[in-house]
């Protein structure tokens, strides 16, 4: 396989006389009656029109004598090399790798000398020139068991969505550390002061103290169940407990908690379209979709806050549970709006909405609500989405399907 000077793959040195992607398929695979294990050449070749230019990272491949015969496009757009320069190039040359502590990677693992019974290398942080991080492996690809290194494979893939994932991380602890210093704060500043001095305040006073204290405990165990909230969806243990909910009467019950902190019953308009379908979800988690939603809204909106239920037609649903279909072929599904007259949220910012630490227009809370009701919609096998509505204000809407759990079915 053979290329010009615009970065796609090729090989060179002593190949299988096959012409174009299959000499490299060739090349990488076993010798005759040699112990066969993994074929690295067997998805390349006219069979698969599969080219190493596809591969989304970098692949890079040295014959015997330690000299390059494979750089595809992704390893050049990787190191910043050209094909040109690095094939036929002692890989030290092509490819100059540095440990962390700036030892140079070939020399001190020593592929082609080395103990024979290594077949690789696991994947690991290293350097290039410059000192931009990479993250590498490799594989030893033997005649025979315990032979001589044939071929040395290395995968190559930069480092930037470990570091986006790093700083999510690290944004997060912050933030929770921050958001539970002041409550923290407070349990404790109260809880020593009516240790210390009981007998001076009246039982009025110690009532509004200890008041204080229950309020800021529930703040940190909110801020813990969001933790944990968090930690499931990121690695899909996040466990829907499904069970018949009346979504009515849920939206009901959230409306008289709000209004009994303060806010007019006037301000909120519910709207149901009879008749619903049976709607199997996790109650607990309903709860905490509506919470969210309805908090967004009074706190963020203004106006009347319209809360819609009606029936709704779902076309992709979790595979997972039990499903009724209309003869079209959708799904059932109960679909749930909330809108306000508020400001609504900028054109520019909707696409960020549900991502982590997304605050509106007024500073207030973790961020990390709406993160966690899409997280728990998408586990039912539901979606939700964010608009304008027709006050002007935010419309969230989220549809979940409504069959019942398989083992119902």
């Amino acid at each position: 396989m053979t290329v010009g000077a615009s970065g796609s793959a090729t090989t060179r040195g002593p190949v299988s006389p096959e012409p174009g992607a299959g000499a490299l398929a060739a090349d990488l695979g076993p010798g005759p009656g040699t112990d066969p294990g993994p074929d690295l050449g067997a998805g390349f070749g006219p069979g698969f029109g599969i080219d190493p230019d596809d591969l989304p990272d970098g692949l890079v491949v040295a014959d015997e004598t330690g000299r390059v015969i494979c750089f595809n496009a992704a390893a050049a757009r990787i190191t910043a090399v050209a094909a040109a320069d690095a094939l036929g190039s002692p890989l030290e040359r092509a490819l100059p790798l540095e440990d962390l502590e700036g030892r140079r990677w070939w020399a001190l693992t020593d592929p082609y000398g080395g103990l024979l019974t290594r077949f690789g290398q696991p994947e690991r942080n290293l350097l290039l020139p410059g000192g931009r991080e990479v993250l590498v492996s490799a594989r030893y690809v033997r005649a025979h068991p315990q032979g001589p290194v044939r071929r040395l494979v290395i995968s190559i893939r930069g480092t930037e969505a470990r570091r986006r994932t790093e700083r999510s991380h690290a944004e997060l602890i912050a933030t929770v550390a921050h958001e539970l210093r002041s409550p923290l704060t407070s349990v404790k500043g109260f809880t020593a002061t009516l240790l210390a001095k009981w007998e001076r305040f009246t039982d009025d006073q110690k009532r509004l103290m200890l008041e204080t204290v229950d309020a800021d405990a529930n703040r940190v165990t909110r801020l813990i169940a969001e933790l944990l909230d968090i930690s499931r969806i990121d690695s899909g243990r996040l466990e829907v407990r499904r069970q018949p909910v009346d979504i009515g009467t849920a939206v009901g019950r959230h409306i008289q908690s709000i209004t009994a902190s303060g806010q007019s019953p006037d301000r909120f308009l519910v709207r149901i379209q009879q008749p619903l379908p049976d709607l199997w979800a996790d109650p607990d988690k309903i709860d905490q979709i509506l919470g969210n939603l309805l908090e967004n809204a009074v706190r963020h909106g203004a106006g009347t806050v319209t809360i819609e239920v009606a029936p709704a037609q779902v076309k992709h649903v979790d595979h997972g549970h039990a499903e009724h279909t209309h003869a079209d072929g959708g799904a059932k599904g109960t679909a749930v709006t909330v809108s306000d007259e508020g400001p609504g949220i900028p054109e520019e910012s909707m696409a960020r909405v549900f991502t982590r630490f997304w605050r509106g227009s007024k500073r207030g809370g973790t961020g990390l609500g709406l993160y966690i009701v899409k997280g728990i919609v998408e586990a039912h096998g539901g979606t939700i989405t964010v608009g304008r509505g027709p006050g002007g204000g935010a419309q969230f809407r989220f549809i979940l399907p409504v069959g019942a759990p398989a083992y119902l079915a």
